[in-house]
């Protein structure tokens, strides 16, 4: 039997034939290890990829997030004890920015389809918000999976209301959209006022550790955030912020930059694996995702178990998913969840899954307590019908028709 791994990063890294080994032995030779040219030349790179002025590398994602919030607040545009929306379904990270910043989260549900926030959830936050008491100045909109948010509509949400707009882009490197359905293309790190980036090993375009990166147009906040990623020094020794240490590594940065011109070409296979999947898996006890199309207002939504016909808001799909995640949903009749059982099925037939992710950040203990009673049942359903299958540029053919089979061939109790 055919044994699928979820993501065999050996596999990925001896694709690059070497690649990677030479640029971290270059580095080595170099004598020179953190914020040196290595760092210069792959901020400069990643700011052209994303259509944006300025990068800086940082020591991971959650710092980029946490460095972008308290940017903004040294630079007057928040104040500590503000409100900041994000997603009730996101990775726990994105939580830990907001709080690690002095904010407050302001949970909005996903639509239930895409898992990611829609201009009619981000209106229903900031006005919950307003009951509460409770000051939005910006909103941390996630392109989960690798599926970018409707980030147009958000935009003229937040410019009407005169808060920022920020970018979770951990999941989405590479990803573009057609900027209010025009010929305007537009990649992620440049649909808001500043994006966070990770580079963990895993992510679309990975390091091989911890890494991240900030990606604005915003020259102040960029300047900023080098500052107090810098114990906030700009000249050794004169600290005019209370910084941290928060820098990407020489080596790091010359991975990234090896990895960094494959990135389109591997997210193209990405999309053709996806589009295996959505096709060829047929199981009523699977409900796959949207595919990233445009559906006009009054049509059924394809691959949806629930009959949910399109609205206007659905002209958000016009957007190229990077597939950083492929996720299933599944279900009984009854409206329990098989999810579990559909797990250890499929480890039957030797294919590794994942689950992103098990509890949702206002059940988890470090949230419960402010958040556990209100309840977001949108997120919570997602949370307990989730699981990922492997889908990544370096799969066989073999693996493929693996996963589709053993996925196909999934029973009710």
């Amino acid at each position: 039997m055919i044994q699928v791994p979820y993501y065999p990063l050996k596999r990925v890294v001896d694709s690059y034939s070497g690649r990677l080994q030479k640029a971290a032995s270059r580095v080595v030779e170099s004598g020179w290890y953190i914020r040196g040219e290595e760092c210069r030349k792959f901020e400069a790179n990643f700011a052209e990829y994303c259509g944006a002025k300025y990068c800086v590398g940082v020591g991971n994602g959650l710092e980029a997030l946490s460095l972008i919030l308290k940017g903004y607040i040294e630079l007057g545009r928040l104040e500590p004890g503000d409100g900041v929306i994000v997603p009730s379904n996101t990775f726990i990270a994105t939580w830990l920015a907001v709080k690690a910043a002095g904010l407050v989260p302001v949970p909005a549900e996903p639509d239930a389809d895409t898992c990611v926030l829609t201009l009619g959830s981000v209106e229903q936050a900031f006005l919950n918000a307003t009951y509460s008491n409770i000051r939005v100045k910006a909103i941390l909109a996630v392109h989960l999976y690798g599926r970018l948010c409707p980030m147009d509509r958000l935009k003229a949400f937040a410019e009407d209301r005169e808060i920022l707009l920020l970018e979770d882009a951990a999941q989405a490197h590479g990803a573009t959209m057609d900027w209010n359905n025009s010929s305007d293309s537009r990649r992620a790190g440049n649909l808001g006022d500043a994006a966070g980036f990770s580079f963990y090993p895993g992510k679309n375009l990975g390091a091989l550790g911890d890494a991240g990166a900030v990606v604005t147009n915003d020259e102040p906040l960029a300047q900023m955030v080098r500052k107090i990623a810098n114990y906030g020094s700009e000249k050794k020794y004169v600290h005019e912020c209370v910084g941290e240490n928060s820098r990407l590594d020489e080596i790091q940065a010359a991975v990234l930059s090896v990895k960094l011109p494959e990135l389109d070409e591997e997210n193209a296979r990405r999309n053709e694996i996806a589009g295996r999947y959505l096709s060829e898996i047929r199981n009523p006890l699977v409900k796959l995702p949207l595919e990233a199309t445009v559906l006009p207002s009054g049509h059924l939504r394809p691959n949806c178990m629930c009959g949910v016909v399109a609205t206007d808001d659905d002209l958000r799909f016009h957007c190229n998913c990077v597939w950083h995640i492929f996720p299933v949903h599944c279900g009984y009749p009854d409206g329990t969840s098989c999810r579990d059982a559909l797990q250890l099925h499929l480890a039957y037939h030797g294919i590794e899954t994942l689950i992103h992710y098990p509890t949702p950040p206002h059940l988890q203990k470090a949230f419960v307590d402010a958040y556990g009673v209100v309840g977001y049942p949108i997120a919570e359903k997602l949370a307990r019908e989730e699981l990922s299958l492997p889908l990544h540029p370096f799969m066989t053919e073999v693996e493929i028709q693996a996963v589709i089979d053993a996925v196909n061939s999934f029973e009710a109790r």
